[in-house]
């Protein structure tokens, strides 16, 4: 069985939560100062990460709105996981002192 097929049902809003969400994640993990050195595409992450958190915050008002007032958290935590959150999410994390590249 392939992702597709093991990919929980999500409403449209839950959807728009967790696509925004990893964008997000993805958006701080280039902005991450101990691993990133190029300011530019730091700065053009910086931007993104303010547009997309908007967008996530305005998926989930539409969850509250619509009456989705509980987060399905094993679904969505499923759907996450499928979408490799968790790779995502490492690299919002500081490297160990040993594995962090020299300084100038």
């Amino acid at each position: 069985m392939d992702d597709l097929a093991r990919m929980p049902a999500l409403t449209s809003a839950e959807a728009d939560v967790v696509d925004n969400y990893l964008t997000v994640v993805d958006c701080l993990g280039r902005i991450n100062p101990a691993r990133t050195e190029d300011t530019y595409r730091a700065l053009v992450a910086a931007q993104k990460l303010a547009a997309h958190a908007a967008q996530l915050r305005d998926a989930l008002a539409l969850m509250f709105q619509r009456g989705e007032t509980t987060i399905h958290t094993g679904t969505l935590a499923r759907a996450l996981r499928l979408l490799d959150a968790e790779r995502r999410i490492a690299r919002l994390i500081t490297l160990p002192e040993s594995r962090t590249p020299p300084g100038p």
